[in-house]
């Protein structure tokens, strides 16, 4: 299947996402999934967080995003929120909305936190738009969905927890690792543009 935004934005507008049941103590987030073209291939941002301790995310790559504030009316006003304090990029006024995956429950190693976060698809329309990162943020990097959708970009790593190896499937932008939690994501992603979509991810 052709990853044009406008192929991407077709299937997404008509999807219906799926929502985890609301809980009392749910934390809830969103990101972004903010897409331009560049060339024959459609490119989504990714940031380098930058590292803290006591972060489970700390130095991962991932989609801009972060949790849902009193003030927030809905989870796609968190995503829009979040992403100008992060890149300091303004979704309203430089990109259009193009609609919203499934939410994913996350699972951060050595936390008990229930936490789901909603992924929003928007594609960047302003090409001048200046990033501004703040203090979270190390790096911003575009990578190929074209090479993930196809398993181009596809690679293996592991960590090791309690003496016991674990390895696990990422893709490769610019020799940083999308894995985890953003991995999965993507993985949805694309099971909603393409339902017999192979995740190339046996090993």
């Amino acid at each position: 299947m052709p990853l044009t935004i406008e192929r991407i934005a077709k299937v997404v507008s008509d999807h219906e996402p799926a929502h985890y049941e609301r809980h009392a103590d749910t934390r809830w987030a969103a990101v972004a999934i903010i897409l331009k073209q560049s060339d024959d291939h459609t490119e989504a941002l990714f940031i380098l967080r930058a590292k803290h301790d006591g972060d489970p995310w700390s130095g991962h790559m991932a989609f801009p995003g972060g949790h849902r504030e009193p003030a927030d009316e809905n989870l796609r006003q968190t995503a829009e929120r979040e992403i100008l304090e992060e890149i300091g990029l303004d979704l309203v006024q430089d990109a259009r909305f193009i609609g919203e995956i499934d939410s994913v429950r996350a699972n951060p190693r050595g936390r008990n936190l229930d936490l789901v976060v909603t992924p929003f698809v928007y594609a960047l329309e302003n090409e001048q738009a200046q990033f501004k990162p703040n203090y979270e943020v190390a790096k911003i990097l575009w990578g190929s969905l074209n090479d993930m959708y196809s398993g181009d970009s596809i690679t293996v790593g592991e960590f090791h927890v309690l003496g016991e190896r674990h390895r696990y499937s990422g893709y490769d932008v610019h020799g940083e690792v999308v894995w985890g939690l953003t991995y999965r994501m993507l993985d949805l992603f694309f099971g909603v543009l393409d339902p017999d979509w192979d995740p190339h991810d046996d090993f």
